[in-house]
């Protein structure tokens, strides 16, 4: 089994828990405004990997990921649907000991049928929640929240354990009564661990200009990193109060 993949990175230390390889694919059909990577969108792109050879970097540094495992981002990983499912199934099946699992998705594409073999074999999934009003998120990422609402949804019907992503932009996504929403939410899915609020910057602008494609958030300053903790307190507190 072959995928597409943008790069890997050996040592990740924030796409999960421990030490991890993050393999970062390449696709994805939506148009984040945010977006950082839009190298990643074109599924043409990249380089031609098979499950083994991401198996065999694993292992090749095994006794640096004993307390963490393989994640797979993106772009979006569910357009790669069956090289995910299988790398994660043989990460489970691996030889020397099973290898902790972890998705980050936004859940675009979602399918419960398609997306079921790939579940099976997934430990923890960072569900990045774009916009937690449906018609902003559409406005945002020219895409609709539907897929990730399903997917959210189904990782608590299995009890799949999911932290919730949510990249803060100034005007955009840091309005308390938007992020109150984000936590109102989050009570629906008991299998909820984990809040990460990143903050938005501008490192990846300059790709935009090297692609020749617009960037819709000119203008937009990066998010001042002290107010997080203020942020992540209204999330928080919405959450618990209508936490089932």
């Amino acid at each position: 089994m072959q995928g597409r993949v943008h790069s890997i990175e050996t040592f990740g230390t924030v796409d999960g828990p421990g030490t991890r390889l993050v393999v970062f694919l390449q696709g994805c059909p939506m148009r984040c405004a945010y977006c950082h990577n839009p190298d990643t969108w074109d599924l043409a792109g990249g380089e031609v990997v098979s499950v083994s050879r991401v198996l065999e970097r694993f292992e090749r540094n095994r006794p640096y990921y004993r307390a963490g495992g393989i994640t797979v981002s993106g772009g979006e990983p569910l357009v790669q649907t069956d090289f995910v499912s299988e790398l994660f199934r043989t990460a489970h099946e691996a030889p020397y000991g099973r290898i902790h699992t972890c998705l980050d998705t936004s859940g675009a594409l979602f399918e419960r049928e398609r997306c079921s073999a790939l579940l099976d074999h997934t430990d923890l999934v960072l569900l990045d929640i774009k916009h937690a009003n449906p018609q902003a998120y559409d406005w945002l990422c020219e895409w609709s929240a539907t897929d990730a609402w399903a997917c959210a949804d189904e990782l608590a019907r299995r009890g799949i354990p999911m932290v919730v992503r949510h990249v803060v932009v100034p005007g955009i996504t840091d309005d308390p009564e938007e992020l109150a929403s984000l936590g109102k939410l989050m009570a629906k899915w008991p299998n909820v661990v984990g809040l990460e609020l990143l903050a938005y910057h501008t490192m990846g602008r300059h790709k935009y200009d090297d692609l020749g494609i617009a960037y819709r958030l000119d203008g937009t300053p990066a998010l001042d990193k002290a107010r997080l903790p203020e942020l992540r307190h209204i999330v928080l507190a919405r959450h618990e109060l209508f936490k089932p």
